[in-house]
């Protein structure tokens, strides 16, 4: 037999096992009850009926809410200022000439009128008098820009002497707050050499005009009670009350969130149901913000797990 015939020898061989395979798979699904025969699998269902009570709290969002009361806020502004002594006056010599005595030194204090330093005015061939420096004011000598032997004119300061009893701190307000800087105006300071303690202050004195380089209003602060620690000179930042109101509604300033240029909040209603509300604002600090229109006091605003929420959301109160 050549190999073409073996070839159709095999092919009718396989053809009569598939046949005979098929009909033994038929006689045996016959024989088998309609219950015994397989069947595909069918999608889990959950049974008809309610559904287990704690079903919709386990897919409820969890946040936490505030409620809208009525409250006080303020706005203001942060800047830089130093502190000076309340006076502060530089002492000049009544004649040129040679620096021959000081009398006084730093830290000093001196009285108006105390003769503090002598200027000998004489000349090559010419002999007078020592003109005596006297001091004007009463306080105490906070430096001494001359030395002895130097040869002074009337425009020379031999010492600068400020009143230390009373201290105050001089800042500038931009022009954009200067019209808020008003006298009696309160105001908290913090002092880089004591860090974490503030010192209530009120604003005493205030420029009638702006600076028209820096476009800034100087204004100067008297402490509302002196403390020994701070001293002239000391570096301070001056946190300056603009604006307050009371019994507004203020609501924290993280429940707010911005989309698109609006403001909204979520509501929390009877239902434990997220509602969205438009807001709009009106103070705000750093940690509350006032509301102008959409909510009313008692509301229940979302604080924390607001992100997550869409209109309509089922929600689940937390502590």
């Amino acid at each position: 037999m050549n190999k073409t015939g073996s070839r159709i020898v095999t092919v009718v061989i396989v053809l009569a096992i598939l046949i005979f395979a098929a009909l033994i798979g038929g006689n045996i699904y016959s024989m088998m009850g309609p219950s015994q025969i397989p069947q595909p699998a069918a999608a889990v269902q959950s049974p008809p009926g309610p559904q287990p009570a704690g079903a919709q709290a386990r897919s409820a969002t969890a946040v936490r809410v505030t409620e809208v009361t009525p409250g006080t806020i303020e706005n203001g502004v942060v800047i830089n200022g130093d502190v000076l002594a309340s006076s502060q006056v530089s002492i000049y010599p009544n004649m040129a000439g040679k620096l021959t005595q000081l009398r006084c030194r730093v830290g000093d204090w001196v009285n108006q009128g105390q003769v503090v330093a002598s200027v000998d005015p004489s000349r090559p061939g010419e002999e007078y008098s020592e003109s005596p420096v006297v001091s004007t004011i009463s306080g105490t000598v906070l430096s001494v820009p001359a030395s002895l032997g130097d040869t002074v004119s009337v425009s020379t300061a031999v010492y600068v002497v400020g009143d230390l009893a009373n201290l105050v701190v001089e800042t500038f307000v931009p022009e954009r707050f200067s019209n808020a800087a008003q006298q009696g105006l309160g105001a908290l300071v913090s002092l880089e050499a004591l860090p974490g303690e503030t010192f209530p202050a009120t604003v005493s004195e205030v420029s009638p005009v702006l600076d028209p380089a820096s476009r800034t209003l100087r204004i100067r602060l008297h402490f509302n009670r002196q403390d020994n620690r701070i001293r002239a000179g000391m570096f301070a930042t001056v946190s300056l009350v603009t604006n307050t109101r009371q019994d507004v509604p203020v609501i924290p300033r993280e429940a707010v969130i911005n989309t698109y240029g609006s403001w909204l909040v979520f509501v929390v209603d009877g239902g434990n149901t997220a509602r969205r509300r438009t807001i709009t604002l009106g103070l705000e600090n750093e940690n509350s913000i006032e509301v102008l229109e959409g909510l009313e006091m008692g509301d229940l605003v979302v604080s924390a797990g607001q992100n997550f929420l869409s209109d309509g959301d089922p929600v689940r109160v937390v502590d």
